[in-house]
């Protein structure tokens, strides 16, 4: 890969904290890996974010949502490369008599500055709704997380279906969360249920005509004027690219296992900002 003749210039408006990301590239490891490897591939996605243009000049921001027992290493792994961690769920309370649960204030001690809510499995496992999710999303906001707020509809429909739905869970995940005086930046992530898992994710036509409909009506409302939206749900390599402008980026699972995978993912989506050329 080579980088233009202007990124230099890039590169040092990222490195002073004036560059607003172009592209969002996230990642939830579940519960598929162990401690160890999970550090392995913290250090191996941190070789690779360090090495990258458009991840140094601040172009794309990357972040990875850990189990939270290796949160604060992962945190510590990532940052210094340019990248984030953050966590793939919180509770809507910060202390008190809550057995087995993590605070977002924690998750911020320990370096988090990411909060996953309203995962398609957290509300059919767990039965969380959107008044629950709406609560951990001002719970995020309250403790200076970015929430990654993941919506979708259950079944395969017409794109006009699926905004509906989708804009049915912001604005009642949204709302909740504004009625405690809770607002800010929101990453929204596109998760159609019926693709999650699925071998391939639903089709570049059906993401960006979905995607662009959900980001005008999420930055109409106030306070989430630097929100974006971006699409998980067997997402990987080779997506982004015949993905529209309205798409941000992608939120991966685990077509990323692989770091290799990430790296191809992260050239993608600078090769589609114009920000770098891939070799053949």
């Amino acid at each position: 890969m080579s980088l233009p003749a202007n990124s230099s210039a890039g590169a040092a408006a990222g490195s002073s904290g004036s560059t607003r990301p172009k592209a969002i590239i996230g990642v939830s490891l579940k519960m598929y890996f162990g401690y160890e490897r999970t550090l392995d591939w913290c250090r191996d996605v941190a070789e690779i974010a360090s090495a990258h243009p458009a991840v140094r000049s601040g172009d794309i921001e990357l972040f990875a949502l850990p189990a939270h027992p290796v949160l604060p290493e992962c945190a510590r792994i990532l940052s210094a490369a340019g990248a984030a961690a953050g966590a793939q769920d919180i509770f809507w309370e910060d202390e008190g008599a809550f057995t087995g649960e993590v605070s977002g204030k924690m998750v911020a001690e320990t370096g988090g500055r990411y909060a996953e809510v309203g995962h398609a499995e957290r509300r059919r496992i767990f039965g969380e709704d959107d008044d629950v999710i709406g609560l951990k999303t001002a719970a995020a906001y309250r403790n200076g997380l970015t929430p990654v707020l993941c919506v979708g509809e259950p079944g395969r429909g017409t794109a006009a279906d699926a905004i509906k739905h989708c804009i049915r869970e912001i604005d009642g995940v949204l709302n909740r969360a504004g009625s405690l005086g809770g607002t800010g930046r929101t990453i929204v992530a596109y998760e159609p249920q019926w693709a999650i898992g699925a071998p391939e994710p639903a089709t570049p036509e059906f993401i960006s005509e979905v995607i662009t409909g959900l980001d005008a009506h999420l930055h109409s409302r106030a306070g989430q004027e630097a929100s974006r939206v971006i699409y998980g749900g067997s997402a990987g390599p080779g997506l982004i690219s015949q993905l529209g402008p309205a798409v941000a980026g992608l939120f991966l699972g685990r077509f990323a296992h692989n770091p290799a995978a990430v790296r191809d993912i992260l050239d993608e989506a600078a090769a589609r900002l114009g920000l770098l050329e891939v070799a053949a």
